[in-house]
């Protein structure tokens, strides 16, 4: 047994007091004769031997009384696992999780409500000199210091539900960032959550071997949850009036089938699509929605999801634009090809401008979604750099060779891009032998392809060379599978080259009726707009094409009356906005340059919240093999327990009990341990 202020024990010499007044208890008696005292002596024997043992009674009871509540005050335990620690200052850091998945309800009420009474009660088990951080999913830098207990307290009641999602060991690793300034002191820390699977990827832990870890589980029930994952568009360009199918990822994490879920689509506030499904249980399932009539300019659109008892997840957001015009950019080597400029004039929704290679715009690159390079025999470094950097951030380029092209300049252009670049001329007569029916250019474009279609003929070509690990993709092919037309990712963007150019020395394929499809499908597919959507809680910067912004035409994020001025940033071709965790609510904002509209943004809840199925025990030991203790409390409160975790069995309640049991012990005995009442029975 230890003792928690031992120094209270120089009082048990007190326990003199009670033995000198008992020694030295020296009574004047009366003396009364009597004629005889024959009779009287046998009783006053009995008399004595009985009043000794009632004396002695009382003295062990004060003893002891008096022992224990010296005890009480000296605070004895029993020790724990952190015993030695005792009595020094302690550091604590508790984390208390206050994602969405704490919206959910338990016996207790809200899974956040117990989160932090759970919080405060293990504050309380400690002394009021000890200091604590408080830690949540914002990992805000208020949080990044020490607090008194009643600041803490304060802090706990003002902490909110939060779209933020951090994983364990970010969790660890931010509170060790503070308790490895504390050099002093002991340093424990608490982790209060519900502990869902996707707080973990599967690896274990690691933390500092000289803090404290205690995981604190609250018991959440297991829901039926169905949520929309994803969303995209199978069409890249968007124009008015036309058809559009959106593809929806929907994702049941229960363990029981999802029967007939309604689905609303709404753009603009108004209804565009319906429909209802059936998930299989623990499975995703892809569903397409289609939908048309949309005029020109951002569409600000939201899928609603009726689905209980979990609602956080019910809606999902994103934007788009619809555009009245498609820029294109046709560059040439000062002589414009007809044949191109002849496909993109007969559809007006295609704006073509046509520059020289040597009066190019290099700051307006990213403006054009499409950039067609046709007969330039050499191609200038800087035209070659920025086009790369074009199409590294999304953007889509076609190459069409030059007929007396620097065969050695395109491959320095082409290689950097990842694509293959022509190589020596083949002058043989050919003719393309087979289309690429999976290739997004053709797929799902002809309902039923001809046995023997007409393809283009060659006359010669440029052999396409290119690395192993290219990995470009055929359009069109020669005998022998030589790529005639060839798409390869390179970053974010496209490159499309072609092993002739558009040439009637070379071949007949800028009068063969695949050329202008092929084009217009390039040129649909190369939208390189901004995603979608955004995830909030999500470290990530958001792309925009190029902003001029000043001290008095600041750029916002407007919602409603809410506004966000975010970080921004210029980078080369294009403007980059940082919002770290200053945007906590779900929904589309716009994007604004005084009162003009620059862009629309969707943002939505992490969808890992979602899933509500929670680590054990044997995981959490598994996953976190340092935590010392599992702790996974019912009603009672978790004081008792932390005290005996960190101090041991603390004893001084018993001491206590004790003392006020031997002075009621000694009451009992002065009051009712009477012996002066004796009869006396002689013979008469």
């Amino acid at each position: 047994m230890h003792f928690l202020a031992p120094f209270f024990l120089f009082a048990l010499l007190s326990l003199a007091i009670p033995v000198i007044i008992h020694l030295f208890n020296f009574r004047r008696y009366q003396k009364v004769y009597f004629s005889n005292v024959q009779f009287l002596k046998e009783i006053q024997e009995q008399q004595a031997s009985r009043r000794n043992l009632k004396e002695r009674l009382i003295l062990a009871a004060r003893l002891l009384a008096l022992t224990f509540l010296v005890f009480a005050f000296a605070r004895p335990y029993i020790p724990g696992k952190n015993a030695p620690n005792a009595g020094k200052q302690q550091a604590v850091s508790i984390f208390v999780d206050n994602s969405y998945s704490m919206e959910t309800l338990n016996k207790e009420g809200a899974l956040l409500d117990e989160t932090k009474r759970r919080a405060k009660e293990i504050a309380s088990a400690y002394s009021i000199n000890d200091r604590f951080q408080l830690l949540t999913q914002d990992f805000e830098g208020k949080h990044q210091r020490l607090l008194s207990r009643d600041e803490f307290n304060d802090a706990v009641d003002a902490v909110k539900i939060s779209p933020q999602s951090r994983s364990l060991q970010q969790i660890v690793s931010r509170q060790q960032g503070l308790l490895n300034t504390q050099h002093n002191a002991v340093r424990s820390s608490y982790l209060v959550s519900d502990f869902q699977r996707n707080m973990t990827n599967g690896k274990p832990v690691k933390s500092d071997s000289t803090i404290h870890f205690n995981l604190v589980q609250l018991k959440a029930s297991e829901l039926p949850n169905v949520a929309v994952d994803s969303v995209w568009l199978l069409t890249a360009i968007h124009r008015p009036g036309e058809s559009e199918k959106l593809v929806v990822r929907l994702h049941n994490y229960a363990g029981e089938k999802a029967e007939k879920i309604p689905l609303k689509l709404l753009i603009n506030g108004s209804q565009k699509a319906l429909g209802s499904f059936t998930i299989n249980p623990h499975s995703v399932q892809n569903d397409t929605l289609a939908f048309s009539g949309l005029q020109d300019g951002w569409q600000r659109a939201e899928i609603q999801l009726q689905d209980n008892p979990v609602t956080f997840d019910n809606q999902f957001y994103f934007t788009f634009n619809v555009k009245q015009q498609m820029p294109v950019l046709l560059i040439d080597g000062g002589i414009v090809n007809p044949f191109i400029k002849a496909i993109f004039d007969a559809d007006p929704f295609f704006a073509t401008k046509r520059v020289a290679d040597g009066n190019v715009d290099y700051a307006a690159l990213g403006t054009y979604p499409l950039i067609v390079l046709s007969d330039v025999k050499t191609i200038s470094a800087g035209l070659a750099q920025q086009l790369k950097t074009y199409v590294v951030k999304g953007g889509t380029l076609v190459v069409f060779p030059s007929a007396d092209a620097d065969l050695a300049n395109y491959r320095s252009f082409l290689q950097p891009m990842n694509s293959a670049y022509p190589g020596k001329l083949i002058t043989e007569t050919t003719k393309v032998s087979a289309i690429n029916l999976q290739n997004p250019v053709f797929k799902n474009i002809f309902e039923s392809y001809p046995q023997n279609p007409d393809l283009p003929t060659v006359k010669k070509y440029y052999q396409l060379n290119s690395t192993s690990n290219s990995g470009g993709e055929s359009i069109m092919e020669l005998p022998g599978k030589q790529p005639f037309w060839s798409d390869y990712n390179s970053g974010k963007g496209k490159v499309y080259i072609l092993a002739v150019p558009l040439d009637d020395d070379f071949s007949n394929l800028q009068r063969h009726a695949l050329l202008v499809p092929v084009m217009f499908r390039i040129a649909l597919l190369s939208g390189h707009d901004q995603p979608l959507f955004y995830t909030l809680g999500q470290d990530q910067s958001i792309e925009v094409p190029t902003v001029q912004s000043s001290g008095k035409q600041i750029l916002k994020l407007v919602k409603g009356t809410h506004a966000t001025i975010p970080d921004v940033r210029q980078q080369e071709g294009s403007t980059l906005l940082y919002v770290s965790d200053q945007l906590q609510e779900t929904g589309n904002y716009e994007l604004k340059k005084q009162d003009s509209t620059l862009s629309v943004l969707a943002f939505n809840n992490n969808r890992q919240e979602s899933d509500m199925s929670y680590l054990n025990g044997a995981a959490l030991k598994q996953i976190f093999p340092q935590a010392g203790a599992i702790l996974q409390p019912g009603q009672a409160s978790l004081k008792g327990e932390i005290s005996e975790l960190n101090f041991g069995l603390q004893l001084w309640k018993l001491c206590i009990i004790l003392a006020l049991i031997f002075l009621a012990a000694e009451i009992l005995l002065i009051r009712l341990y009477k012996f002066d009442k004796q009869q006396i029975t002689t013979p008469v």
